[in-house]
């Protein structure tokens, strides 16, 4: 197996783990309010991620910047309570603008997210000449498991919805307030670095 396809893997199973359970709550926060009807604006949501978390690895693998791991793994669940929190104002499902602020956040989120990825990556690079094709390869792994999961939640969704007759507002209520609380006990664990 190649460089390419080894971190291509890497990145797949990086998100598509239990290990990556923060990831996924993000993940699915950020999709709660979509159906299989909304696979264009899913997949340019996911991709802000993505773009996101490959902008702040990247400058964190090539020790551009640096940010203090504590912080980061408190930010993350702040990430997925404030998205979960944003789907409890979501009373209709058509989209005023074309390029809606859910999208700018997923961006930014995505950021944030990334510094979480860097220190694995980078104890997983050393330091190599070969970089750059390695950290692309783990960034299409990511965003590969990203949308499996996707498709799995959409699926979710369209069964709870259509299948089970599940009010798509309550689904979305439902299902964001379990990730809320999921993210507020993580970020309530993570912040103990404060106290001490």
């Amino acid at each position: 197996m190649n460089d390419f396809s080894l971190y291509l893997e890497v990145g797949f199973q990086h998100i598509a783990n239990l290990r990556g359970i923060d990831h996924i709550l993000f993940i699915a926060a950020l999709c709660l309010r979509y159906q299989f009807a909304d696979w264009k604006k899913v997949l340019i949501l996911v991709t802000a991620f993505t773009i996101g978390q490959s902008i702040t690895l990247a400058l964190s693998v090539l020790d551009i910047i640096t940010v203090s791991t504590n912080w980061v793994e408190l930010l993350i669940p702040v990430t997925i309570l404030l998205t979960a929190i944003s789907n409890l104002a979501v009373k209709k499902f058509t989209f005023q603008t074309r390029f809606p602020l859910i999208y700018f956040l997923a961006l930014f989120f995505g950021c944030i997210h990334g510094l979480g990825f860097s220190n694995y990556l980078k104890s997983l690079l050393g330091t190599t000449e070969q970089i750059v094709p390695r950290l692309l390869a783990f960034n299409l792994g990511l965003e590969g498991g990203q949308l499996a999961i996707v498709f799995i939640l959409l699926i979710i969704s369209l069964l709870a919805v259509y299948l089970f007759r599940c009010s798509r507002r309550e689904y979305i209520l439902y299902f964001s307030g379990a990730i809320g609380a999921l993210a507020l006990e993580m970020a309530i664990q993570r912040a103990n670095f404060l106290i001490h």
